[in-house]
């Protein structure tokens, strides 16, 4: 497996990161901490529970090729689910996720697929 570095320095939550992220971080933390859970949340098991929520994005499409119209309210629950728990991660790390996929972006950019 390549791997491709990206420099946490590079991807930190700073004063460029956006007020809008910087505001909704600010958020669910105090929701997790004001419930007691910041303890619970320790970087593997917010992984863990990253990967539980993004089956259940794929549960979303089991036994169909497409979503009804009905169900996109259901997958985009679920979808925030998975960004949440995206975000709880990149906050136990200081990394801005808008900038991460940013520079992930770039590597793609010249890679040979």
């Amino acid at each position: 497996m390549t791997v491709h570095p990206i420099a946490p320095t590079k991807v930190a939550v700073d004063q460029d990161s956006a007020a809008a992220y910087r505001a909704l971080i600010q958020q669910i933390v105090a929701f997790r901490n004001a419930r007691g859970w910041d303890e619970a949340q320790s970087p593997v098991n917010l992984a863990k529970s990253l990967s539980i929520e993004a089956s259940e994005v794929l549960q979303c499409f089991q036994w169909a090729d497409t979503l009804p119209k009905e169900d996109v309210p259901h997958l985009a629950e679920e979808l925030a689910d998975v960004l949440t728990y995206s975000f709880y991660l990149c906050d136990r790390f200081n990394l801005d996720p808008l900038k991460l996929v940013a520079a992930k972006n770039a590597i793609n950019d010249h890679r040979e697929w």
